[in-house]
């Protein structure tokens, strides 16, 4: 190769700047300050950070809201399926007032609560096994321990008030009386 062809040899041809004496040459940018451009940056990042922490915000107020309306739906969908019981509770009432056959008046209650029991079944609570099941402290609240030979010891001998749970969620312990064995 000769030298008047390697890349890093200055061109002969006259620049533009050079074709016109009176054109002004070329501003070069001075040197920035590194304080103020610093001092720049930082302010970009405050910026930054006050929007995202604004944003973050109002993200939590939306999903509070937006929490507290599914709640709210929750219990409007969960009084709609309990109004017909209570309807039928109402019906049942009225019924008793003026009714003379204690047998139908028996029926009706029976039927209504049936009817309670299926609609918590539709909505996914169900009721805490009790008599005759071992006594378990994840389920059930002792209230009392009964002598008996009709039952195991350490097993629920009756029921005070039922136990349920939502899902996997015991909503309330089955208050029991646990059997003990008699004494000798």
């Amino acid at each position: 190769m000769s030298e008047d062809s390697t890349p890093d040899a200055p061109s002969e041809e006259p620049s533009s700047a050079d074709a016109d004496p009176n054109s002004a040459p070329a501003a070069e940018p001075e040197p920035a300050d590194p304080l103020e451009t610093a001092r720049a940056e930082a302010q970009r990042y405050r910026e930054q950070l006050l929007r995202t922490a604004a944003d973050f915000d109002n993200f939590k107020k939306r999903t509070r809201r937006e929490m507290e309306d599914g709640e709210r739906r929750a219990r409007e969908d969960l009084l709609k399926d309990l109004l017909p019981v209570f309807d039928n509770l109402e019906r049942a009432a009225q019924h008793a007032e003026s009714a003379s056959d204690v047998k139908s008046l028996a029926d009706g209650i029976s039927m209504v609560l049936r009817m309670f029991t299926d609609t918590l079944g539709r909505i996914g609570i169900e009721r805490v096994r009790a008599v005759g099941e071992p006594f378990d402290p994840a389920l059930h609240e002792a209230v009392q321990q009964l002598e008996t030979t009709e039952h195991a010891p350490g097993t629920v001998a009756a029921e005070v008030q039922a136990g349920y749970r939502f899902g996997d969620r015991l909503v309330r312990p089955a208050m029991v009386v646990v059997a003990k064995p008699p004494p000798n």
